[in-house]
């Protein structure tokens, strides 16, 4: 089982039925992802995912639907910073010229030792830390397992 990492965007378009196309394919992800067994999530992804999901959305979730959409990933991997994940994302943002909160994603991803990281926000295959960027939302592209 090779370990995927889910970034914050794609959680909020796999149960933000109003983001269309992008809702299916990141539902159809997170799906295949709970048969496999291979997701992980960071307390950085689930964090802004809570703030989004009952506050930025078109249709925001009340804050106890939300944490009822939480606590079951809660059984997926997940990665919690250590005090020295504050110079290795800081190191990573310098070296790939990102905005620190994606480098700390980046960091989670490599210490996960995830082989994929699914963002919308980050370079379509990049490489970063040993890890794929893979966008699944960017259209008819396939992802892969």
């Amino acid at each position: 089982m090779t370990a995927s990492f889910v970034d914050t965007n794609i959680l909020i378009y796999a149960h933000d039925a109003d983001a269309g196309e992008k809702h299916r394919l990141a539902k159809e992800l997170i799906s295949d992802l709970w048969e496999s067994g291979a997701g992980v999530l960071s307390t950085q992804v689930l964090n802004e995912f809570y703030v989004n999901i009952t506050r930025k959305i078109p249709s925001p979730l009340e804050p106890a639907s939300a944490r009822s959409v939480i606590e079951p990933y809660l059984t997926w991997t997940i990665v919690s910073p250590e005090p020295s994940s504050v110079l290795h994302a800081s190191e990573i943002q310098q070296r790939y010229q990102l905005s620190y909160w994606d480098a700390l994603i980046v960091h989670a991803a490599a210490i996960s030792r995830a082989a994929v990281l699914y963002s919308e926000d980050l370079n379509e295959d990049q490489l970063m830390e040993g890890v794929r960027v893979v966008n699944p939302v960017s259209g008819p592209a396939v992802h892969d397992l």
